[in-house]
């Protein structure tokens, strides 16, 4: 056994370093081959001998771990927010008071660069990591070191001399390049794009399962250095930044020591133009006394520390040629006017296109045609249309008219009063519309069938084979193979076993989701839900009078008139009753419980071995109780998993709220 565990000691100890020189210093010292291979190896002696695999393994890399729930940790020391300005006005002043307090005494300022991500605190006991925390609200936030542990850029064992006992602060970004890959990977699955960075890194970092936060390629920066009393650090916050950066940690080579405020205004002034050649989105300049000793002299505000200062930087804007717009058809008839653009450089990108939203939006900014158009990326990556260059516009310029008919089948718009968009009513003949729907339906939120993407359903519609989402069930073996051959989806044996199989899987899929995949305009995952279990089943769904539609909770009285004129339309019912012979789900699991919990309300807290927290919450309504996130008088049962708040159960045995465990639950429902 020892000499098992001293190669797997030597494995371990040489993907650290392999990932280390590739993360911190940017070196492949092996083949990606090689890495892998070597990975594969450490996983298979971990599996094969789990009492020998170590917690800090670098195969905790790859995930694999899921976390049910996010126990909430109590800060140590508080993740205080900087106060911030926009104004270089106030930076002036900030350091002309500091000047001031501080009486004559000698210091300087750090300057370094503010990430747009998300700020965790990761403490570390005889150089392991053993804890990665959120910052939450400042005092608690979530432990979400499973996760963390994903992140190559956050060592899990410290390298050469180091504390015994601190924690190291920083922020998780989501770099350019990696975000956009996954963008890119979720509009090919049917999922909508994530709108920023900071938006997709803070998701990212409450995925239950591990394995999908490591797909995301995630980096943390560190930035900040602290510990209890007994230990000793630098006195200066480069000197703690340096030695970190020995240990081990990511640390920005840019931080910069300065005297004076003309140093701080001129490493301003360079990282507001150079921000766009990083790899990652930064949004403003931190300014920190750096004397660490002076820090409690300087002491704190109710929010914020008076020794550090965040400047930000305003959003990009530019000034661009409008060459035309284009008007693009929705799954739902609603059309969208986009702007081509002479392509420009913005914020690290070229720019060649932005919606312009819909008809009001263009009357309201007076855009004509070719006007300049000015145009903003502040924290997201989708430019937006901010306004018109009146500088540079043309006498005798005519106002952009809105089009009035489809571009796509020259249907006439409709515009619904009250609603901003116009959109074309030829729903069951306009190309976009069609295959929109086909796309929608079959999208991993609604039927999930995987094996049928974009460029499948048109090389299926442009064969007369799939003309609306029931088609899909009737095509048959003989039908598919060797579909498109001269073509990049072509469909083979292997490929037509495939996507049959698949088709046939979605027959599983829920109820609720089913509503979701039918596309009616303004159902949306929660509405589908709220429907689905209002009515339990298909018939009473169709049934249902916009009176009675407008009574569910959060559907209201525009998305109650467009499901009852859903199913009002012959062939909307014909499509539903082939999707009842095909075997899809048209009831709930719910629908036949008995209603256990018929108006009850519980709360759970913990871990759980039977459900994940969302699992048991959904069963809970299944069953027809209601989900409550706090305890009071009228909670019927405490669901306790293992590892419960203590705080929770207090509560309950204060008010005399039952508790019950994971198998009562079971019991009490069956």
């Amino acid at each position: 056994m020892e000499p098992v565990r001293k190669h797997m000691e030597e494995l371990a100890a040489e993907l650290d370093r392999l990932n280390y020189e590739y993360y911190m210093n940017d070196r492949s010292l092996v083949s990606d081959q090689q890495f892998d291979e070597m990975m594969r190896e450490l996983q298979d002696l971990e599996r094969q001998y789990p009492e020998l695999a170590s917690p800090l393994s670098p195969t905790k890399r790859v995930g694999g771990e899921v976390n049910k729930t996010f126990r909430q940790v109590t800060h140590r020391f508080p993740m205080l927010s900087l106060g911030n300005t926009y104004s270089i006005e106030e930076i002036e002043e900030f350091e002309a008071r500091t000047r001031r307090f501080l009486d004559g005494e000698q210091f300087s300022y750090t300057c370094e660069l503010k990430y747009d991500g998300v700020a965790i605190g990761l403490t570390y006991r005889h150089g392991q990591l053993v804890q990665a925390v959120t910052r939450g609200n400042g005092t608690v936030g979530d432990d979400i070191t499973l996760n963390a542990k994903t992140i190559p850029t956050i060592p899990l064992r410290l390298r050469g001399d180091y504390p015994d006992d601190f924690e190291a602060r920083g922020e998780v970004v989501y770099p350019f390049e990696a975000f956009e890959a996954m963008n890119r990977q979720r509009e090919a699955e049917g999922d909508e794009p994530f709108a920023n960075p900071r938006n997709a890194a803070s998701g990212s970092l409450k995925l239950q399962d591990s394995a999908e936060c490591a797909k995301r390629k995630l980096q943390f920066c560190m930035y900040f250095m602290m510990a209890p009393d007994s230990v000793e650090l630098p006195d200066t916050h480069y000197g703690r930044l340096e030695w970190a950066r020995q240990m081990g940690f990511k640390v920005q080579p840019y931080i910069k020591e300065c005297k004076n405020i003309g140093e701080i205004k001129a490493f301003i002034d360079y990282w507001d133009k150079a921000r766009w050649d990083l790899p990652y989105a930064i949004d403003g300049i931190v300014i920190k006394v750096n004397q660490t000793p002076l820090w409690d002299r300087l002491g704190l505000t109710a929010k914020s520390p008076r020794w550090a200062i965040a400047f930000k930087f305003k959003a990009e804007r530019v000034s661009t040629p409008l060459l035309s717009i284009s008007y693009q058809v929705g799954r739902t008839g609603v059309i969208t006017p986009v702007a081509n653009l002479q392509p420009v450089s913005l914020g690290g990108t070229v720019v060649r296109r932005a919606t312009l939203v819909n008809a009001d939006f263009i009357e309201k900014m007076g855009i004509c045609y070719g006007d300049n158009l000015l145009i903003e990326k502040g924290g997201e990556i989708i430019p937006k249309v901010v306004g018109v260059d009146m500088e540079k516009r043309k006498e005798g310029a005519v106002a952009v008219k809105y089009i009035d008919r489809c571009p796509e089948c020259g249907t006439p718009l409709v515009r619904v009063e009250g609603e901003a968009g116009h959109y074309c009513p030829n729903s069951d003949h306009c190309h976009p519309q069609i295959i929109g729907r086909l796309e929608h339906f079959v999208s991993r939120k609604a039927m999930n069938i995987e094996s049928l993407g974009p460029e499948r359903l048109e090389l299926l519609y442009g064969a007369g084979l799939v003309r609306n989402i029931a088609d899909i069930y009737d095509l048959r073996r003989e039908q598919l193979i060797g579909l498109g051959a001269d073509q990049a989806a072509s469909i083979q044996d292997k490929g037509a076993d495939n996507l049959l199989a698949a088709i046939e899987q979605s027959t599983r899929v829920p109820f609720e989701r089913v509503v979701f995949a039918l596309g009616i305009r303004y159902v949306g995952e929660v509405g589908a839900k709220k429907l689905a279990r209002y009515f339990k089943n298909m018939d009473a769904l169709m049934a249902a009078a916009e009176e009675e539609l407008a009574q569910v909770e959060d559907v209201g009285e525009v998305t109650a008139k467009a499901v009852a004129e859903w199913f009002a339309l012959s062939e909307h019912r014909e499509i539903v009753e082939r999707l009842r012979v095909a075997g899809l789900q048209f009831s709930g699991r719910w629908a036949a419980t008995g209603g256990k919990l018929d108006g009850m309300t519980l709360v759970v807290s913990g871990v759980f071995e039977h459900f994940s927290r969302d699992e048991i919450k959904a069963d809970i309504e299944n069953h027809g109780g209601k989900v409550s996130g706090s305890i009071s008088g009228k909670t019927a049962y405490l669901v306790a998993g293992e590892k419960m708040g203590p705080e929770k159960l207090k509560k309950a045995e204060k008010l005399g709220v039952k508790i019950i465990s994971e198998l009562e639950y079971m019991d009490l429902v069956r």
